[in-house]
């Protein structure tokens, strides 16, 4: 085969992975058939940067909840060794089976790179996490492997996560369009959180807003 037609079909390949993972056949409703557990401030905490105050990294506002952070911070906790971070950390509905649901609508500000919005936490080592949605130059990511959506900033989106312990299955939908089916990676507890946690070439300061969030799971 020449080099010619070897880079075409490499590229056709590409192309048609790209397709399959950004195309919809129309829009679903992922959280048809599970049931919305309870959700306030009791069932959440903010996770920040453990030298300045809550205020300083986040707010709500008329339902929304702002959360930014700068490459400069501190991390949660005077002993971690992980990068910034202010984050919604779901708690009380930490689990290690059956099928659950994390749902939202998160808007992107310009300029916001090299940042995890979302993750799955909890994972067999050496991995600590079972997803996580990445933002990078503009583009969201499932971690730095595959693009979901490809122009993310100044705009809402809908997000719904399910994750199949059990099958080891993990189903990211956007706009109610299933945009990837990854493989779990274990673990014996997992949580879901939300918000700005940097990652590598980080931008300077980063954002995300939230609002919606709902925690869904199929009844035993």
């Amino acid at each position: 085969m020449t080099s010619f037609s070897s880079t075409f079909l490499q590229f056709a390949i590409l192309q048609f992975l790209l397709y399959k993972v950004l195309s919809c056949e129309g829009p679903v409703d992922p959280s048809k058939g599970f049931i919305s557990l309870p959700f306030n401030t009791s069932f959440y905490h903010i996770q920040k940067p453990y030298d300045v105050p809550v205020d300083q990294r986040y707010k709500f506002v008329d339902g929304v909840h702002y959360l930014w952070v700068f490459s400069t911070d501190k991390p949660h906790t005077p002993t971690s060794h992980t990068k910034p971070r202010t984050e919604i950390g779901i708690q009380g509905y930490n689990y290690s089976s059956g099928v659950w649901q994390f749902e939202g609508d998160f808007y992107v500000p310009s300029g916001t790179s090299g940042v995890c919005i979302m993750q799955v936490f909890g994972a067999t080592s050496p991995h600590a996490t079972t997803l996580m949605l990445r933002v990078y130059n503009g583009s969201l990511f499932y971690y730095t492997d595959s693009v979901l959506v490809p122009s993310v900033y100044d705009k809402w989106f809908h997000l719904n996560v399910v994750h199949d312990v059990l099958a080891a299955k993990v189903k990211v939908f956007i706009d109610g369009c299933l945009k990837i089916v990854a493989d779990g990676r274990g673990g014996t507890s997992h949580t879901f959180k939300c918000g700005v946690y940097a990652q590598n070439e980080d931008s300077y300061r980063m954002e995300s807003r939230w609002k919606n969030i709902k925690i869904l799971k199929i009844q035993d």
